[in-house]
């Protein structure tokens, strides 16, 4: 029996946010087990924590339905939380994919906790397929370039006129899939409030109620064309079109336009218990 716990990640409210669900211990699971039982629950990511070492209070590996992925946001802040909870800690760290990830935690009420995590600096490269992505979203043009941001995840950021431009999307899934395992990401907004949907349906995910490992590449995007200083906070909205409202939080400190952070947080609460016969 191999028990679990289910978080919405990135909200403070029950049946919103981003579902997880984390095996609290996948002893004896194989990768092929762990992808089979992620696509069994169906959800944007499924976390199967295998122990702990010397450098970190737990070990994760992070499975969609169709992949595993070596770093993702909401993932890592509910499973610190769930690490948080077990050891009474109130700074988990985390070893990943793509290496150890720090979360610090408090407790805002009942079953409710904030995170924030530092998260691997993104490449940055150009994106040398904008058109075939402008046709398959079905829009004409991004207000910035387009730009391939790397951190575990593969993200690509198009930005739009407005938020309604960004509610009114309706891409053409199968075109997206053929791009390859990208995380594509819509958005809109201006000084610190953004709005974003996420489509990712080669990983499984045809549209995400909220990327945490797309929330720190967005804001270093806003600070690299112009419109974002460092050290400013952003609010990110996501989900509501598919009925999973959510809030991000991103930040990139640095000094003389060199990013020495990257940081995301946002709420998470715990929702429910069960246990596989695996």
């Amino acid at each position: 029996m191999h028990e679990y716990v289910v978080l919405d990640v990135f909200t403070s409210t029950p049946l919103t946010g981003n579902q997880l669900a984390v095996f609290t211990d996948a002893a004896g699971l194989d990768a092929a087990l762990m992808q089979r039982a992620a696509r069994e629950l169906n959800l944007s990511e499924t976390v199967f924590m295998i122990g702990s070492d010397s450098e970190c209070d737990a070990h994760i590996r992070i499975f969609t339905p169709g992949a595993e992925l070596p770093f993702a946001g909401h993932p890592v802040l509910g499973s610190a939380c769930v690490v948080g909870e077990r050891l009474r800690l109130d700074r988990v760290r985390l070893r990943t994919g793509a290496g150890i990830v720090i979360v610090a935690l408090t407790r805002a009420q009942g079953t409710v906790y904030h995170g924030e995590m530092e998260q691997p600096l993104p490449v940055v490269s150009a994106f040398e397929r904008s058109a075939e992505l402008l046709a398959a979203l079905g829009v004409e043009r991004s207000e910035l370039p387009i730009e391939h941001y790397v951190n575990g995840p593969e993200h690509v950021f198009v930005t739009l006129a407005d938020e309604a431009a960004v509610a009114a999307l309706a891409p053409d899934l199968g075109a997206l899939t053929a791009l390859g395992e990208l995380c594509v990401s819509c958005f809109a907004g201006a000084g610190r409030h953004y709005t974003t949907r996420m489509f990712a349906p080669r990983l499984g995910v045809a549209e995400d109620p909220a990327t945490g490992s797309a929330a720190g590449p967005l804001a270093m995007h806003l600070v690299r064309h112009g419109r974002l200083r460092l050290g400013e906070e952003i609010e990110i909205h996501q989900g509501a079109q598919i009925l999973r409202p959510s809030l991000l939080r991103a930040r990139i400190d640095g000094s003389a336009g060199n990013v020495e952070r990257v940081a995301v947080g946002g709420d998470a609460v715990l929702v429910a218990r069960g246990a596989y016969l695996l």
